[in-house]
């Protein structure tokens, strides 16, 4: 029997999914954020530089995400070639030339959109087509799992006096070493589960009529929140203790809870309406966004990995069901519009606190203090608009 006559089993494939979300989330998207005390601490750049290198990242994850379904490539194919490039472009970031630094990270950002995209095609499709798409779930815990292993892999890497350009190194085998799965698992698929991303299709409706602009709002706002501790808590935890063994851990706990809050999201959300649910969460994160504005020590950096790690993917998860609720046969371009939105917010994140960040530790206060009213402002209207409204078809179980 031939590898594609043999089913391959749902766990190996949720397996390897994961993985490979590990890999260019984890890696690629993230790495960035624990890496950044060490390239502080060796002299390689400033808090606004690495602003600046943040938000290139976000935008070539927003590029990414928009040409993926425009590249004439199968998902699986798409997924192995975008494998690869994280692994060179994390490797690459150990030259010392801060020149290409700022194209590497533009660079890495596409490539783990592209993974993303794929993955959601190839991975995603083999488990339904073997009624596993309640796996689903665990495929994406390997978002947070990779934030998580990243960040162990540079706690230990700091506490044992590893500089940052080999880190860079080692990060760059780790990717290739967990994408080996995903290579394994894409050879054996049978081609009807390897289509290529389907591009979206603009239909010409306006997405307003359905009233989803606060939405794609609320959305954005996220993006732009959420993206200042996710690129500054290990650095804001350096400033409260110098010791890498204890400020190393803020990110640990930022992925771990995240891969936590997506297994446990579709309990949640058979529990309350889509709306409620991100409302609340649009709120905790505001509050853990804001903890560290007000004072900075480790309880208050514990407090903020927790809320704002553990939140971030149920809101991404609530918000796109609640979207496809309202879409009224509009999915791809109204679900395209919060996308969007998010990856605007990201890059102007980092783009907006890098000026503040010039004028010392007060100036990431005040951006991180701008992203909590945010975040507050727009769960409170969440909140309002869940109450005022009758709950939509599909609100609690969609």
């Amino acid at each position: 029997m031939t590898s594609q006559e043999r089913p391959i089993a749902p766990a190996t494939l949720a397996l390897a999914g994961a993985l490979s979300l590990a890999a260019a989330m984890g890696i690629g998207r993230f790495a960035f954020t624990p890496v950044l005390p060490l390239m502080l601490s060796d002299g390689m750049l400033d808090v606004a530089q690495a602003g600046w290198m943040a938000a290139a990242n976000y935008a070539g994850y927003l590029a990414g995400a928009l040409s993926a379904a425009r590249l004439p490539l199968r998902a699986g194919t798409m997924a192995v070639l975008a494998l690869l490039a994280t692994s060179i472009l994390t490797v690459a970031m150990a030259w010392p030339l801060p020149a290409i630094w700022l194209p590497l990270r533009f660079l890495a950002g596409a490539a783990s959109a592209w993974v993303f995209v794929s993955t959601s095609v190839w991975c995603l499709g083999a488990l339904a087509q073997q009624g596993a798409g309640s796996a689903s779930g665990w495929v994406y815990a390997g978002v947070g799992g990779g934030i998580a292993l990243a960040g162990l892999h540079c706690l230990l890497a700091a506490a044992a006096g590893v500089r940052s350009a080999p880190l860079w190194l080692q990060l760059g085998g780790l990717a290739l070493l967990l994408g080996l799965p995903a290579f394994r698992a894409i050879a054996s698929l049978p081609p009807r589960a390897d289509a290529a991303p389907a591009p979206a299709v603009a239909d010409g409706s306006d997405a307003e009529a359905f009233g989803t602009r606060g939405l794609v709002v609320c959305y954005g706002m996220m993006g732009f929140g959420y993206i200042l501790p996710a690129t500054f808590l290990p650095m804001l935890a350096r400033t409260a203790v110098d010791d890498p063994r204890v400020f190393g851990l803020a990110w640990p706990i930022f992925g771990c809870t995240a891969a936590l809050s997506t297994l446990f999201a579709a309990r949640l959300l058979r529990d309350a309406t889509r709306l409620k649910t991100w409302a609340a969460c649009q709120l905790l994160m505001g509050l853990g966004v804001l903890l560290p504005a007000l004072r900075v020590n480790l309880w208050t950096i514990a407090m903020s990995a927790l809320l704002v790690g553990g939140t971030f993917m149920v809101i991404t998860l609530a918000g796109v069901q609640e979207m496809r609720a309202r879409a009224h046969g509009h999915v791809a371009r109204l679900v395209g519009r919060m996308t969007a939105a998010f990856a605007l917010g990201q890059i102007a994140g980092p783009i907006v606190s890098a000026p503040l960040l010039r004028t010392g530790p007060q100036g990431l206060s005040i951006a991180l203090a701008a992203g909590a009213a945010g975040l507050l402002a727009t769960g409170a209207w969440l909140w309002r608009t869940a109450c005022e409204q009758p709950p939509l078809e599909m609100t609690r179980h969609g």
